[in-house]
Formats: C-alpha cells, sequence, structure tokens
C-alpha cells in the first residue's frame, strides 16, 4: 500500500513502519480534520446564537427606552394640560391656589407652580420654595424662550437643596399664557428629575433595569435603578430632547451569559433538519404560489388590456392634483392625440375648445377640491380632436378608491355622441315631416268641409252685395232715400261678419298647418281645445255629431309643445267621429272631450275623448298603434302611432279603454306648469 509520498522523500524510519500504522494514522487525520471542522461549526454556531440573544437582549432594552421615552413626552403633556386648565382672571388668585395644590398632590413629578404677570412678577404660587436666585434664573431663561417661540420652554436642570439636607436635580417649564396673540402672563412649573423617572418610567421596569437621566457628556443628574441580576450589562440611550433642553434617558440592563451549551449538538442537528425540510417545503410552495400569481396576474392583465382595447368607450384618470395618469387607446383614437402626449399633462388639456378653457379648468378646480360629487348622470361637453374638429361627448367622472380605501383620483368615462346626435337630428326631422304630413292630411279631409262651410258665408256675402247694389241704383229721375242707406248699411255690416266668420274658419286651418314650435310652453288647457274645436265643429256638423266639452274648474296650465298636443287631439277627434258615422241613429251621436285632473295624483292632467260609436274589435286592438296600420282604405295608418309618440315624449300615457254600453275612450295625459297657480 503506498503513501503518496515518494521513496527519496520518505525518513529512514518510515521503510520500518508496518503498513496498517499508516492507515491507521491516516484514519485518524481525517477524523481530526472532520472533529475540527464539527467542532468549528459548533462553536461559530454557539458564538452566532450567544450574538443573537445578546443582540435580541439589546433590541428590547432599545424599544424599552424608546417606550420610556415616549412615556415621559406623555406626562408632560398632561402635565402641561392640567396646568393649563388652572382658572385665570384677576379674581381668581385663590382658586388657582387650591386647585395648584389639588395638581401638585396628584402629580409627584411636580413640586413647586407659579402664576406670573407679564413682567415675570409671580401671582401666585403652590409647592415647595426654591432658591429664588437659581429659580428665577433658570425660570427666567425658559419664559423669555416660551415668549420668543410662544410656545412652552424647559430650562437646564439645576440642583435645589431641599429640607432635611437632602438635594433634587430641578427643571423649570415655563409656558406662555396667550390672549388675542399677545402674551398675557406665564405658568411656571417645577420639575424633579428624581421623581420624574420614579413616578413616569418606575412603574414598568422590569428587576432587572434601571433608568437614569444624563447629560450630553455623560454627567448623570437622576436615577432610579433595580436590583442588579446578571453578570452582564446592556446599555441603550435615547435622546430627550426638549424645546429649551435636552437630556439622555440612559436605560441599563443586567442580563446572565446565554446557556446554550448543554444539548446543543442534538438541538441543533434537530433544529437544522427541521429548518432545511420547512424551509424546503415553504420554497416549493411559495414557488408553486408565486407561479400561479404571477400566471393568474398575466392573465388578468392581459385579459383587461384587450378589454380596454377593445372599448368603444373613452376611459381617463386623473390624480388629485388633475394630471392625466391613464387614458386608453378609445380615448386617444377619439380626441387624435397618442397616450404619451396626454399622459402626466395637466389643465389646459390639448382636446379643450380655446375659449372654453376658463370654463372647463373651473370645472376641473371645483371637481378637485371636492364641491362636486360623483357625477353619475354626466354631463355633456365639447372636445376638440387634433385636426380642429369638434365633437360632443358625455363625461362621467367617479372617484377612484384604492385597495385601502383610499381616494387617489378621478376616473372618467367618455362617450362620443356624435352619430347619437345626428341620428335626434334625423329623428326629429323625419318627425316633423310627418307631422306634416299627418297634419296636410287632415287638411285634405277638411276640404270638402270647408267648401260646405265657406259656401253659406260667401252666399250670403253675394246676396247681400246684390241687395245693396239694387238699393243703391235708384229709378230714373228720383233720390234713394234714407230707409233705403239704412237697409243698405245693414247688408254690409252682414257682409262684414260674413266675411270675418269665413276668415276665422280660414285662419284656423292655415295656423295649425304653418304652426311649428320646437319648445315647450304653459297653455290652459282650455285654450288648447279653443285652438282645434273650430276644425272639430266643422266635421262635427257634416257628421251629424254633438260636441261637449267639460273642463274641471282650477286647473294648472300644461306644459306641452302645443302644436303636437293639437295634432293629438284632432287625430283622435276625427277617429271618434269617423266611429259614429255608422251609427244609423244620427241624434245619438255624441263627442264627449274633458279634462281633469289625474286620478293617480301628482302634477299630471288628463284628457278624455269619448264616443259612442261601435268600439274596436280585439284583432284591430291588438295593432291598434302600429305604425300604417289602418282599418280605412283612405287612411294612412300613422295618427295613433303618432299620438302615443308625442304623449310618451311628453312623458305621459296613452290609453283606450271600452265604454259602456258602447263605444271607445281614449285617455291620455301630461305635465302640469309645477310653477303657475291655477288658471281659470
Amino acid at each position: 500500500m503506498s503513501t503518496g509520498i515518494p521513496s527519496s522523500a520518505r525518513p529512514a524510519g518510515w521503510a520500518r513502519l508496518p503498513r496498517r500504522w499508516l492507515g491507521a494514522w491516516r484514519r485518524w487525520s481525517l477524523w481530526v480534520l472532520l472533529g475540527a471542522l464539527v467542532a468549528g461549526v459548533l462553536v461559530t454556531l454557539v458564538w452566532l446564537a450567544g450574538r443573537y440573544e445578546a443582540s435580541q437582549v439589546q433590541e428590547r432594552l432599545e424599544r424599552d427606552a424608546m417606550d420610556a421615552v415616549a412615556d415621559l413626552r406623555r406626562a408632560l403633556a398632561r402635565d402641561l394640560q392640567d396646568m393649563l386648565a388652572l382658572p385665570g382672571g384677576a379674581d381668581g388668585i385663590l382658586a388657582w391656589q387650591g386647585q395648584a395644590n389639588e395638581l401638585l398632590s396628584r402629580r409627584p413629578e411636580l413640586v413647586r407652580l407659579e402664576w406670573r404677570d407679564e413682567q415675570q412678577r409671580v401671582r401666585a404660587e403652590a409647592g415647595i420654595p426654591t432658591q429664588q436666585d437659581t429659580a428665577h434664573s433658570e425660570a427666567a431663561m425658559a419664559c423669555a424662550n416660551a415668549r420668543r417661540l410662544m410656545a412652552p420652554s424647559y430650562s437646564a436642570s439645576y440642583y435645589h437643596l431641599l429640607p432635611g439636607g437632602t438635594g433634587a436635580e430641578l427643571m423649570e417649564m415655563c409656558a406662555p399664557l396667550v390672549e388675542a396673540g399677545r402674551v398675557r402672563g406665564y405658568l411656571v412649573g417645577t420639575y424633579s428629575l428624581q421623581a420624574l423617572l420614579a413616578d413616569v418610567v418606575g412603574p414598568q421596569l422590569q428587576r432587572t433595569q434601571g433608568v437614569s437621566f444624563t447629560e450630553a457628556d455623560g454627567t448623570r443628574l437622576a436615577r432610579v435603578a433595580a436590583q442588579r441580576r446578571g453578570s452582564r450589562m446592556f446599555t441603550a440611550q435615547q435622546l430627550f430632547d426638549l424645546p429649551g433642553n435636552t437630556l439622555v434617558l440612559r436605560m441599563d440592563g443586567w442580563h446572565a451569559a446565554p446557556s446554550v451549551f448543554p444539548n446543543v449538538l442534538t438541538a441543533l442537528v434537530t433544529a437544522m433538519s427541521i429548518a432545511l425540510v420547512s424551509v424546503l417545503v415553504v420554497l416549493v410552495r411559495d414557488t408553486r404560489r408565486r407561479l400561479r400569481a404571477e400566471r393568474d396576474l398575466a392573465e388578468a392583465l392581459a385579459f383587461r388590456k384587450a378589454m380596454e382595447d377593445s372599448l368603444v368607450t373613452g376611459l381617463r384618470a386623473r390624480d388629485l392634483h388633475g394630471h392625466v395618469t391613464y387614458v386608453n387607446p378609445a380615448f386617444c383614437a377619439m380626441v387624435g392625440f397618442p397616450a404619451a402626449e396626454l399622459v402626466g399633462r395637466a389643465a389646459p388639456m390639448p382636446y379643450w375648445p380655446p375659449e372654453l378653457t376658463e370654463e372647463y379648468s373651473g370645472r376641473q378646480e371645483r371637481r378637485l377640491a371636492g364641491r362636486l360629487g360623483p357625477s353619475s348622470a354626466g354631463y355633456e361637453t365639447s372636445f376638440v380632436r387634433s385636426d380642429g374638429s369638434r365633437f360632443p361627448v358625455m363625461v362621467y367622472e367617479a372617484p377612484l378608491i384604492n385597495a385601502h380605501g383610499v381616494h387617489t383620483g378621478w376616473m372618467g368615462c367618455i362617450l362620443d355622441v356624435s352619430e347619437q346626435r345626428r341620428a335626434e337630428e334625423l329623428s326629429r326631422t323625419t318627425h316633423e315631416r310627418l307631422q306634416a304630413t299627418a297634419r296636410l292630411a287632415t287638411v285634405g279631409e277638411m276640404a270638402s268641409l270647408l267648401s260646405h262651410e265657406l259656401n253659406q258665408p260667401l252666399a250670403a256675402i253675394a246676396s247681400y252685395a246684390t241687395g245693396s247694389l239694387n238699393l243703391l241704383t235708384p229709378l230714373p229721375g228720383s233720390a234713394p232715400d234714407a230707409h233705403d242707406l239704412h237697409e243698405v248699411q245693414v247688408a254690409v255690416q252682414r257682409i262684414a261678419h260674413q266675411a270675418e266668420r269665413a276668415g276665422r274658419v280660414i285662419k284656423s286651418v292655415h295656423d295649425f298647418v304653418r304652426r311649428r314650435p320646437h319648445t315647450r310652453e304653459t297653455v290652459p288647457a282650455q285654450e288648447l281645445l279653443d285652438a282645434v274645436l273650430p276644425i272639430i265643429r266643422l266635421q262635427a256638423r257634416k257628421l251629424a255629431v254633438q260636441v261637449a266639452v267639460e273642463i274641471a274648474p282650477g286647473l294648472p296650465p300644461v306644459l306641452c309643445d302645443r302644436t303636437m298636443v293639437e295634432q293629438v287631439l284632432l287625430n283622435l277627434t276625427r277617429n271618434a267621429m269617423q266611429a259614429m258615422d255608422e251609427q244609423e241613429d244620427a241624434a245619438a251621436r255624441l263627442l264627449q272631450l274633458q279634462v281633469r285632473r289625474a286620478p293617480a295624483g301628482g302634477p299630471w292632467l288628463e284628457f278624455s275623448v269619448a264616443d259612442n260609436g261601435s268600439g274596436i274589435p280585439e284583432d284591430v286592438a291588438a295593432r291598434l298603434f302600429t305604425p300604417f296600420y289602418t282599418t280605412r282604405t283612405e287612411g294612412m295608418g300613422l295618427g295613433l302611432s303618432l299620438c302615443r309618440t308625442v304623449v310618451e315624449q311628453h312623458g305621459g300615457h296613452l290609453a283606450w279603454l271600452a265604454r259602456q254600453p258602447r263605444g271607445t275612450v281614449f285617455v291620455f295625459t301630461l305635465p302640469a306648469d309645477g310653477q303657475s297657480g291655477p288658471s281659470n
């Protein structure tokens, strides 16, 4: 068995050593090396455990020192609040002293209280007397600093001899009494640093801790110490800075040396094995969870991105300062500006019309200031594209709330309503054309009525004119007498009356055909009926129909489009009279027009048109309001459809009911003007 050492380099005695000895030496060397490695690892682990335990003790001591400083600050703030609550005024010295003594009994850290005027003259005092020179000097410096800061100030500590040969380290606190922006006096409180530590920090101390006040150079001013337990001391220092004075709070802790050597090997091996397995399990789970979360997040982001890119609605997000933080592709396509040019910009925006910049800026400022609530109903405005063209938009905005419930900005939803406005304009134009067509159709149906109605006044006018000419043409050789002149005058008056009658008939039809208002107005119900009654009565006389009108008293005006409502009344009355045309008994033909308040209540008026005709069959009732559906050969089938459209545009409702014993009643509602009173 070779040892790996060249023969020329071996000592002479090596040749005589048995081979098993060399093998044993090699194995022992390996074991020693392994033992040293294990021992080094164990020593390192023990050292690290000791360091860790020491760092934990030091951290706890640091936290205790920070908590002690916080307790001291709260105690000083509480004392200041109680001192400022003492009664003041010119006549309150006795009450002030009484409550000051009570406060001193409740606050052992306070040994003296003084109430001084603006010149720092003592008006009232309570507690133990202090050395006048030192106390006056420290308190005066604190009050001067408090007057300069207009806030409480603390003096540097000083040593004061107490009765009985003892002494204490004291500190002055001066709080200015401010009234109307001026200092009217001072409250001076004297603290005992020893009592402050004992009463505020002492109850929270553990049995192995001590706390003390020191100056910056380490000079100890006051100390509260617990029983010392342990051989190792830890120290933590916290700066206790006050207005006008700075102290250092030092906290000492005693602990025994860490005892981690017994059973350390077994504990370490077991702990390391458990920790290794636990770490592996945690790592595997965490890796799987992270991969799953990343995959879900990527899918969610891809889905949201695809959804935002497919939206036709513009989205715009702004922060609380009005800067744009996000725009989607639909918004960029809408205004013609890329996202890089919009994100990060503040008012004015490049898509705002120049002449409306101030209005939009004011609206945005009110929105950001919270003076405008969430605009769930939205508002309509105009934007400008990058090419200069303008288009109307509807804007809906809502607050942006993050996952922690914090308001971080505003999210706006912008809709391009250009096509909608064009469709509305086209619909309005088409509706107006249908209205005009319906009115012309009505006029065409009334042409025969007009000819019959106008024949009577025209025939009367011709007769009166012929008689007047005969009266004005005397016999040869004679002059017209006074009686003939009087008859001529009467005849001319009747001619004027008949001409006026014919003019009223023509004017009513002319006004109906030509009137085209586009805005709603308040119209009394009586005026609506008066406007269409002449035309209704024309057809009623031809068809031998009696017309009865009933209007309830005290009704408010109707808020409506006058021409459109008159068209509804004409269509319904014409249908009613045509329904009674087949009735053999002409004396029983009765058209009833009624206006009253809606039975359901509210600001609504109910109009009804009733006839006693043959009624509406069931097969016709199913398609009664269908456009272009009619049962008459000469009809267009648009009357009832237009009537329902007009009523629904006013927010009302059009319905029909069967009348007993026979006939039909059409009822529709219109909104009443809530701002106006009743009309007569």
